[in-house]
């Protein structure tokens, strides 16, 4: 198992930064992100908690050798599911791929926070694990390895174009 950690700080106030995360995609930065539909919404009218279950479409730009490796094709599908607290002022997002998780399992958890000593900046902090199946056992550490480097990648991307679309 590989593990991804980072922190990130975005100047703007929280209500921006989590209302900017529904307009995130399509994005010219991420387009190997294809599609995003909104499989459940639930919204507590006592706590005012809202979360929302999403299927997002990806098609993922990696060594055809991969792929034939993992016996699958570019087109892949990840499950997320959002919460946002509006008092606590978070919005969680836990995401975790469903195409070939019986091989390889990406789970990533990002939450925007208020900023705890300004309230006009947003903090993230972000944490993804890759953890190979046992059917990959001879070459885990080699997938696991790619597949993280390719997640801090994508996540280096996404970033940017996050912050684009916060300067809309």
């Amino acid at each position: 198992m590989k593990l991804f950690k980072s922190t990130h700080n975005f100047g703007y106030e929280w209500s921006l930064v989590s209302a900017a995360n529904w307009q995130k995609y399509p994005n010219e930065n991420c387009p190997h992100v294809r599609h995003v539909d909104v499989l459940n919404r639930k919204l507590d009218p006592e706590t005012g908690v809202l979360i929302t279950e999403r299927l997002l479409t990806v098609e993922q730009n990696v060594p055809r050798i991969i792929l034939k490796l993992l016996g699958t094709d570019e087109t892949q599908y990840v499950r997320e599911i959002s919460t946002i607290d509006p008092r606590k002022k978070t919005l969680t997002m836990q995401s975790v791929n469903i195409t070939t998780s019986h091989l390889l399992t990406i789970e990533e958890e990002t939450t925007y926070y208020e900023h705890p000593e300004d309230k006009k900046q947003t903090q993230m902090s972000q944490q993804a694990t890759v953890s190979a199946g046992s059917l990959l056992s001879r070459w885990s550490n080699m997938v696991e390895d790619f597949s993280l480097n390719r997640f801090k990648h994508n996540a280096a991307v996404g970033r940017e174009g996050f912050c684009k679309v916060l300067e809309r």
